[in-house]
């Protein structure tokens, strides 16, 4: 499976794959269990079906790898169309942004201050907007950007990935100023001086960094971290840690991707724990699908059940 994992992460960054990809139906058909359309419109009417189940959200327009200011100027403009759309709608959702999307690898400057428009419109509207985490390179300039804006702004909060050996560090270093975090996995390929290799050190790993965001220091002014996994047995674990702990449900929350274990983000929900679902949208799919089947190579099953239906 280890093999298997690094097969869809190269395949991943390939432009080739992801224009072949683009233009077979069976690829768009399999690619629909986890995006809802191309259009934001598409991820809007998902939301509101979840939203009517008990289960919140955050939207996010996939793509990465801007090179130009104009193009990503497109995006921030995106975004706080979408901010006035959840605030007109009343959808209980927040928005995720991805840096290089938005010029980080132009000048980080620039990419700071299109975040700044963001979160500062959305604080306007009561709103909340979550920053991506990418591969490893580019972490610390993520860093940079959020501490930036975090700075004038309490309405933004990070994701972080278990599996890089820097994580630990970097939590407590935020914890300090009260950051909101969001924890997941990981899904890039990296190298073993980067990333714990092992799946099953990556899941040790993850508890602990959840159990760290439990504890009462890391909910400073009612912060809510969110546990973004779709691990049933990890979930399990940080649900018996809180527990024992007499933590309460709403002190934090799961988050997981559309499409997947939907039962049991119901489930949770009527349990009476906050769940979030990110509902991903837009025709820049192909890298995001492979990462996500490199997550659970798994679903690799419903993309050849696809084929024949």
């Amino acid at each position: 499976m280890g093999l298997l994992r690094q097969a869809l992460l190269k395949a991943s960054r390939s432009q080739w794959l992801a224009n072949q990809a683009s233009r077979r139906g069976f690829a768009r058909r399999a690619v629909r269990r986890f995006i809802p359309g191309d259009e934001f419109e598409a991820a809007l009417t998902a939301a509101k079906k979840l939203g009517s189940q008990g289960v919140t959200t955050v939207f996010t327009q996939l793509g990465e790898d801007v090179a130009e200011h104009a193009e990503a100027e497109g995006v921030t403009a995106h975004y706080l169309e979408v901010l006035e759309a959840i605030q007109t709608q009343s959808v209980r959702s927040h928005i995720s942004v991805k840096l290089t999307q938005l010029g980080v690898d132009i000048d980080q400057q620039f990419c700071v201050d299109q975040v700044e428009r963001i979160v500062a419109r959305a604080a306007e509207l009561r709103n909340f907007v979550w920053i991506d985490i990418e591969g490893s390179p580019l972490v610390d300039a993520t860093l940079g950007t959020f501490r930036a804006v975090r700075a004038n702004h309490t309405n933004v909060g990070l994701c972080l990935q278990a599996y890089l050996h820097r994580t630990p560090d970097d939590m407590e270093s935020l914890m300090g100023i009260g950051a909101r975090i969001r924890l997941v996995k990981g899904a890039y390929r990296e190298p073993a001086s980067v990333a714990l290799p092992k799946k099953t050190d990556v899941d040790s790993q993850y508890l602990e960094l959840a159990k760290r965001l439990l504890r009462d220091d890391a909910h400073k002014a009612g912060t809510v971290h969110g546990m973004a996994t779709h691990d049933l047995r990890l979930i399990g674990q940080i649900n018996d840690y809180a527990r024992a702990r007499g933590i309460p449900r709403e002190a934090y929350e799961f988050q997981m991707l559309y499409g997947i274990r939907t039962a049991a983000q119901l489930q949770l929900a009527a349990q009476g724990y906050q769940v979030r679902t990110l509902i991903s949208y837009g025709s820049a799919w192909f890298p995001w699908y492979m990462r996500r089947l490199a997550e659970r190579p798994a679903n690799l099953w419903f993309v050849v059940k696809s084929l024949f239906s």
